[in-house]
């Protein structure tokens, strides 16, 4: 799921509903996990990095640029040498990083149920194939 600052256009040619938008941003691959790091405290860059993983820095800068757009994350330059940048959330970031980690926690308390079902369909469409 790409995240951008343009108004992406669905396969009919309109353009998404802005709620839509706002949605994605908050619930792609990278922004869920950001919005949860940041919910325990302000990080730099490089630390949010490190505790996200796998996450290359073009990704993470988008991703902060864009939940910053959206009045989720506040970027604090500080100008001394080296420079000095923390990420935090808003009160606005908070609320959706609660939210968003909800839905974490559901996933995580319900993984065993998941993972049950998902061999269950394995199964029937591996016997379905062998008719």
């Amino acid at each position: 799921m790409a995240v951008s600052a343009v108004e992406p256009v669905t396969s009919s040619g309109e353009a998404m509903c802005p709620h839509r938008l706002v949605l994605e941003h908050v619930t792609s691959r990278w922004g869920v996990l950001v919005l949860i790091q940041l919910l325990d405290r302000p990080h730099r860059f490089s630390e949010l990095r490190r505790a996200i993983g796998r996450v290359s820095e073009k990704m993470l800068t988008q991703t902060l640029q864009t939940l910053e757009r959206d009045g989720l994350v506040h970027r604090d330059a500080k100008p001394v040498i080296p420079p000095r940048v923390d990420y935090s959330l808003t009160d606005l970031g908070r609320e959706a990083a609660e939210q968003v980690r909800g839905l974490a926690e559901w996933t995580a308390k319900r993984m065993s149920a998941v993972q049950g079902a998902r061999e269950a369909y394995d199964a029937r469409r591996s016997g379905a194939g062998q008719s």
